[in-house]
């Protein structure tokens, strides 16, 4: 099978765990738009599994004897891919709880057709219900980045087979971050990664209390914290300056101002810096987005702090779950 394009067939592999109608809403929305889907299981337990092959997804459950992570997911879905006689040339990547807008796979194929130096391409991911919640307002903020060349996606991509699996797909064993870590592989391969300004996936991400959003940054500085301990010290940097400001303004400002305190109150003084960095970031942000961005810092310094003792303890990491 030769699409009229000449780049081959596309498949698509989906991933989750508990998603339940979520999910039959992201199989949906692939159908008759790609060849095949391999959709891969964390451990649900809501009958996603049996759903997922009600509507003709071929399921893949995960051992749960090793850790889950979604690198390890995608990677499960893409090894099956490839493993057929008629493997994919574009495989689709989605979450379990989006849907692919009808006119992405047309317009991604479309790019990369003309464009045969790219790799990978993402879109537009929105949230759909940004008006639920503080929280989902501010992920779907977070997801509205320039188009053109980028360093990274997100994990909604339609990415050519064959230079992924040249770089060996994503790394199982990162519990965050996994997208970027890969995009960085892929760029020194010598390919490169572009943001279309397409509409691609609606994400629902049904955050409505703040401890959730509180773990989701958390999650965010264990990301960069070992993205740098991974590919700090190359000419990308990788996450050295995002690990260092989740630092600076989440651990070393507070504790400055706490432990100068001790021998001078006026050193919780120091602590205006945060109302001044939000009085700077609002002309661009807005007023909650850039509250949010600042008391972010100090979620993802629990989660840098947390990667380096956790590695200094010599532990794996575990899922920091927000749903």
């Amino acid at each position: 099978m030769v699409e009229p394009d000449g780049q081959g067939p596309v498949d698509a592999v989906a991933i989750g765990r508990n998603e339940g109608a979520r999910l039959e809403a992201c199989l949906a929305s692939l159908a008759g738009r790609v060849r095949r889907v391999v959709y891969v299981d964390s451990g649900s337990t809501d009958g996603s599994r049996e759903a997922a092959a009600r509507l003709g997804a071929e399921v893949v459950a995960l051992d749960p004897a090793e850790p889950f992570t979604a690198a390890r997911a995608r990677n499960a879905g893409f090894r099956r891919l490839l493993q057929r006689p008629d493997p994919p040339a574009l495989v689709q990547f989605v979450d379990g709880d989006c849907t692919v807008d009808p006119g992405w796979i047309p317009a991604a194929r479309a790019f990369l057709a003309a464009r045969p130096d790219v790799a990978l391409v993402c879109g537009r991911r929105r949230e759909r219900h940004p008006e639920a919640s503080v929280w989902n307002r501010l992920i779907d903020a977070e997801w509205d980045t320039p188009v053109g060349e980028a360093r990274a996606c997100g994990g909604d991509m339609l990415v050519r087979a064959a230079a992924l699996a040249a770089i060996g797909g994503f790394r199982d064993d990162l519990i965050a971050g996994e997208e970027p870590e890969m995009c960085l592989r892929l760029r020194r391969a010598g390919h490169r990664i572009w943001r279309l300004d397409a509409e691609m996936t609606r994400h629902d991400a049904a955050m409505t209390r703040f401890g959730q959003w509180w773990r989701r940054a958390r999650r965010a500085g264990h990301a960069f914290a070992e993205g740098a301990a991974l590919h700090g010290r190359g000419p990308e940097r990788h996450w050295v300056a995002e690990t260092r400001r989740a630092v600076l303004w989440g651990a070393v400002l507070p504790a400055a101002a706490g432990l100068g305190a001790l021998a001078d109150p006026r050193a919780l003084l120091l602590l205006l810096a945060w109302p001044a960095q939000v009085l700077r970031l609002a002309p661009r942000r807005g007023w909650t987005q850039a509250a949010f961005l600042v008391l972010g810092k100090v979620a993802e310094a629990q989660g840098v702090l947390g990667y380096w003792l956790g590695r200094a303890r010599g532990r794996r990491p575990r899922l920091i779950e927000y749903k």
